[in-house]
């Protein structure tokens, strides 16, 4: 089953997510299949970037956005 998911990236007490597609049995630092977007957390207000038409086209393919991914691309548009 293919998810779309956060990718931790950053420093300590810093982060940093990529948006991400991956198998989801893979760890979530591992392998990915495309990145689609990122979020900033840091920032005032927090900054989100998502490509909405490769979300729409994964969606499509049968891909389950997370809960929390889920909120981010909500946020977004």
């Amino acid at each position: 089953m293919v998810k779309i998911r956060l990718q931790r990236a950053g420093a300590k007490k810093s982060p940093f997510y990529h948006i991400v597609v991956a198998d989801s049995k893979s760890p979530r630092d591992g392998k990915i299949i495309e990145q689609i977007g990122t979020y900033n957390p840091m920032c005032n207000p927090s900054e989100i970037k998502i490509d909405k038409e490769k979300v729409e086209k994964w969606i499509r393919n049968g891909a389950k956005p997370t809960d929390s991914v889920k909120t981010l691309i909500e946020k977004s548009k």
